[in-house]
């Protein structure tokens, strides 16, 4: 009987076996999440430290506050209705103002053939710019990510929100309107693909 879930899993190991970037600080260590049955996909920038520490990601502060963002806990968010492929899948080591940005190479080299190997995607949360830069037309790109996220109920499949770490403190009490406004709409979005069956033409193109 063949295995419907094996091409993934070959791929997995694949990248998680890559050394295209042995030149980081930490050396490399991909960092993924991803089952075929996954609904929801979260694309980030990069792992943290604790993150490559611990090999789990969103395993730190900012993870606890996007769980919350999504109203969802760590048994669900590491279970199998969520993917989770970062820009860079490697920490890449920090900087004068935080971690560094993802490698570039990183992206063309694995996330178009993970994202082809997750046919149940319905929704999209594209996590800060780097994210919203990859995914998002260029004029739209190259907005304020403040003009991206409270448009985000617009995008269909896409949804871009601001990174949920600690550093961005000030932007969320500068932007009242995303906890009020575009919170709730988002977890029920969430909370609603969780539930709901898929049919054959309910799937993200």
């Amino acid at each position: 009987m063949t295995d419907p879930e094996f091409p993934l899993r070959a791929l997995l190991a694949q990248v998680r076996a890559c050394r295209a970037c042995d030149d980081l600080p930490c050396g490399p260590r991909p960092i993924i999440q991803a089952q075929g049955s996954a609904r929801v996909l979260i694309v980030g920038q990069a792992p943290g430290r604790r993150v490559h520490e611990t090999g789990v990601p969103w395993n730190d502060p900012s993870g606890d506050r996007l769980r919350a963002w999504l109203g969802v806990d760590r048994a669900t968010f590491y279970g199998p209705d969520f993917a989770i492929i970062p820009m860079g899948l490697c920490y890449p080591g920090s900087g004068p103002r935080g971690d560094q940005p993802p490698r570039r190479r990183c992206a063309p080299l694995w996330f178009a053939r993970l994202r082809a190997s997750l046919p149940e995607i319905r929704l999209t949360l594209l996590v800060g710019r780097y994210a919203q830069a990859y995914h998002l037309p260029p004029t739209d790109a190259r907005r304020a990510v403040a003009a991206a996220v409270r448009q985000g109920p617009d995008y269909g499949a896409l949804w871009p929100l601001p990174h949920p770490s600690g550093r961005n403190n000030q932007w969320l009490k500068r932007h009242p309107w995303f906890e009020t406004e575009i919170l709730p709409v988002l977890r029920h979005r969430v909370h609603t693909l969780l539930r709901a069956p898929l049919g054959p033409d309910d799937r993200a193109p």
